[in-house]
């Protein structure tokens, strides 16, 4: 019997998770308009799939409208993938945009920088994931050897990325037991975040083909290495010219860049429970793990929360379009457009603000008092998912940024989130997210 073509019209909400519903693809073009049926409460559906406390219950409809830019179609038989999906935003049924969709949610913060500073956000995800199922070969980390037993996945997902859309850039054997990372060229806006969810999912596709199970669980093993997602950003003004870097600036930052880090910086301990929402995100966070514990600045320091990055003088790029920073206080079990739509806003707060640029760090912060912290601005970030949540709740100016709706949707999500792991251990949560990411 031949088959018919479905496609998935897909959210990736609340949980990171991506989320939606099939219909034939010879449906498509009516779909654009139409949209799919959507329930309010299924954004309360955790990770864990238990349904958190709901302000919806059964209540409402909304509406899943497709984006056609973002679709993926990719049907390979060499490569055996069979993959058609599409991401769009959620709307009430009257048109207007929802205040708990996350890619909603980011368009009205890119809109908010445009507004405030006339820049186009620039924007790259890295991901880091592991290979599941498999006992770990010593001395492997970043060897050709180590890649090498994964080249057929590598080389497949390089394929796969390019199929659906990306653009590959490198991919690699990581420090990690059974460790790799990917990463894609930067995007302008929204479509970057879109990238970051297609390639999980591609990751995941190629996974599953190539008889491979990958995590991109934060911290699969609580004495192991953890899993990032290092978000690259940099600007571009009105005429499209690169504007992020000043030769003549302290640490090379324009003005709106430097103003942008510090708005990051000042607000980071109140949104991150928004980047690194899950219980097991904050043994990751800790110092000496090459990931953030400070709410800090650094130039090519790995643990610092915002890194400007190197550039190249040997590269054919030039060296203000090579210039962005990275934000390291992320992973994967966040939705991409929510990690970037609070860096956004805290950025565009830091430029309405007129921050001064921040000095960058250069020693170990974790062996200085708080008090010694404090008087450089410093402190370390929330060391727990329940405090991160308390200082997301404290904060009226980064809850302003939300619509009302949302910041209590988030807050009950969590909570329900965090219910289903009473009692267990650190061992047995770990389990679970590797399970669920």
């Amino acid at each position: 019997m031949k088959t018919e073509d479905v496609v998935y019209a897909c959210t990736c909400d609340i949980a990171g998770k991506v989320r939606g519903k099939g219909f034939p693809a010879a449906d498509f073009e009516k779909r654009l308009k139409r949209g799919i049926g959507w329930a309010p409460t299924n954004v309360q559906i955790t990770c864990f799939d238990a349904i958190a406390e709901s302000p919806f219950g059964s209540l409402g409809d909304m509406v899943l409208i497709p984006d056609p830019e973002t679709r993926v179609t990719i049907r390979d038989e060499p490569l055996g993938l069979s993959e058609d999906f599409v991401l769009g935003d959620i709307r009430h049924t009257d048109g207007q945009a929802w205040g708990c969709c996350t890619r909603s949610i980011l368009k009205a913060a890119l809109e908010r920088l445009e507004r405030t500073a006339g820049l186009s956000l620039v924007c790259a995800f890295e991901h880091e994931f592991q290979f599941k199922g498999l006992s770990a070969k010593l001395g492997s980390a970043y060897t050709l050897a180590g890649f090498r037993e994964r080249r057929r996945f590598a080389e497949t997902l390089v394929a796969a990325m390019r199929k659906a859309g990306l653009e590959p850039d490198t991919v690699m054997k990581e420090y990690g037991a059974e460790q790799f990372e990917i990463t894609n060229a930067p995007r302008v806006g929204v479509r970057a975040a879109d990238e970051a969810v297609i390639l999980r999912e591609v990751v995941r596709a190629v996974a599953l083909v190539t008889g491979e199970e990958v995590t991109f669980t934060p911290l699969r093993d609580p004495a192991g290495v953890g899993n990032g997602v290092h978000i690259h950003l940099s600007f571009l003004d009105a005429d499209g010219k690169p504007a992020t870097y000043d030769p003549q600036a302290r640490h090379g930052l324009s003005v709106h860049a430097a103003r942008f880090i510090a708005g990051v910086l000042k607000y980071l301990d109140s949104f991150v429970a928004l980047t690194a929402p899950s219980l097991i995100s904050y043994g990751r966070l800790t110092p000496h793990r090459w990931s953030a514990a400070f709410n800090n600045l650094g130039v090519q320091d790995r643990e610092a929360s915002v890194r400007i990055c190197p550039v190249s003088a040997m590269s054919d790029i030039d060296r203000a379009r090579q210039f962005n920073f990275e934000f390291r206080a992320a992973d994967a079990t966040a939705s991409p457009y929510l990690q970037l739509a609070a860096i956004v806003h805290a950025g565009a707060a830091g430029i309405e603000e007129g921050l001064e640029c921040p000095e960058a760090t250069q020693e170990d912060l974790s062996l200085l008092s708080e008090d010694a912290l404090a008087l450089r601005g410093l402190g370390r970030l929330p060391r727990s998912l329940p405090s991160a949540l308390e200082r997301f709740q404290a904060s009226e100016t980064v809850k302003g940024w939300f619509a009302p709706d949302f910041v209590e949707v988030y807050r009950l999500h969590k909570l329900g989130e965090m219910a289903y792991l009473k009692d267990r251990s650190e061992q047995e949560i770990a389990a679970a997210y590797e399970i669920a990411y």
